[in-house]
């Protein structure tokens, strides 16, 4: 079975039995997250000994709103197996994505409080499919200074 475009998970090799280390690449988004799902959750069968589940997020390029739920599907799914859940090498987009939307605080519980959290964000890339189904990427940058009175 071919994968669909746009997602890969890199597993890094570690000797420790405990932990997986997977290495996200592309974008995760609508057309990949069922896939995305079940090769992160696989994990969880292949490795009976697994307490840690690190996903490295530094080439994750962005992610939509089909990504982010499958975020916290694999959240819910390691939780419910005893395995802890990390989301290593955040960029901005993804932290800010987080920030945003809320889940911050379920993915990333020790950063939810920060006060930095939203000033590290310089742009937020997301993907937006048109009605006609073709995809759009797109850049988002946040506002400015309010100049009005």
């Amino acid at each position: 079975m071919t994968p669909p475009a746009g997602i890969e998970l890199i597993t890094t090799p570690s000797s420790d039995r405990t932990a997986v280390h997977l290495e996200v690449h592309g974008f995760l988004d609508y057309d990949c997250a069922d896939h995305f799902l079940a090769l992160a959750s696989q994990q969880l069968t292949d490795s009976p000994d697994l307490r840690v589940l690190r996903l490295d997020c530094g080439h994750l390029e962005g992610l939509d709103s089909m990504g982010l739920a499958v975020l916290l599907m694999l959240h819910r799914r390691t939780n419910a197996a005893g395995v802890t859940l990390f989301l290593d090498n955040r960029r901005p987009t993804l932290e800010r994505m987080l920030d945003i939307t809320g889940a911050l605080a379920h993915l990333v519980p020790d950063r939810a409080d920060s006060p930095d959290v939203s000033a590290e964000s310089q742009g937020m890339a997301y993907r937006h499919t048109s009605e006609g189904g073709t995809s759009v990427d797109r850049t988002s940058r946040p506002a400015g200074p309010d100049v009005g009175g």
